[in-house]
């Protein structure tokens, strides 16, 4: 195909309307769900507010896709301005937006909450009891994967001792 025939298809398709960036922003990482029914959606729309944030078009679309099927999706936005505004758009655009983000825990507080020593709460959620400590102490933070189970831990912590727990028959 010539250059001038891809044009020419192009030019069939009519104006692609641009997209325009938003320029300076912080990382994030959403989720996606309908804020009523599909009735309401407006794909195209919600797809351009992933973009201007910096979404791939094609990611941004399979995540309203899977969005729209009521399936689990996830999307990283390079530059997201201010997450209420995000929120606005998508609202406008019949989506709900989730941020998934690891959020800091006190694990002293947790544990003390759960009325266990630091050994009991390392050997009851499989933690390194040096971690505990230096979490506690304030030596060290936990990384991203840590933030994350201990959020679990304090959102669900018999779960997570039952899902942890092997029976022995």
């Amino acid at each position: 195909m010539t250059k001038s025939s891809l044009r020419e298809r192009f030019e069939r398709l009519g104006r692609i309307r641009g997209v325009d960036p938003i320029r300076s922003g912080s990382r994030a990482v959403v989720s996606l769900g309908l804020a009523g029914g599909l009735d309401r959606t407006k794909s195209v729309e919600a797809v351009i507010a992933l973009r201007r944030r910096g979404a791939p078009t094609l990611k941004a679309k399979r995540v309203v896709e899977a969005a729209m099927e009521g399936n689990a999706n996830v999307l990283e936005l390079p530059i997201v301005e201010d997450r209420q505004a995000l929120a606005g758009d998508l609202r406008r655009s019949g989506f709900l937006l989730s941020v998934v983000a690891p959020r800091d825990v006190d694990v002293r507080a947790l544990r003390e909450r759960l009325g266990l020593t630091q050994e009991q709460f390392a050997l009851r959620f499989g933690l390194e009891l040096d971690a505990v400590r230096n979490w506690e102490y304030g030596r060290r933070e936990p990384d991203a994967a840590a933030k994350c189970y201990l959020t679990i831990i304090e959102n669900a912590p018999r779960a997570v001792q039952d899902a942890l727990a092997v029976p022995v028959v």
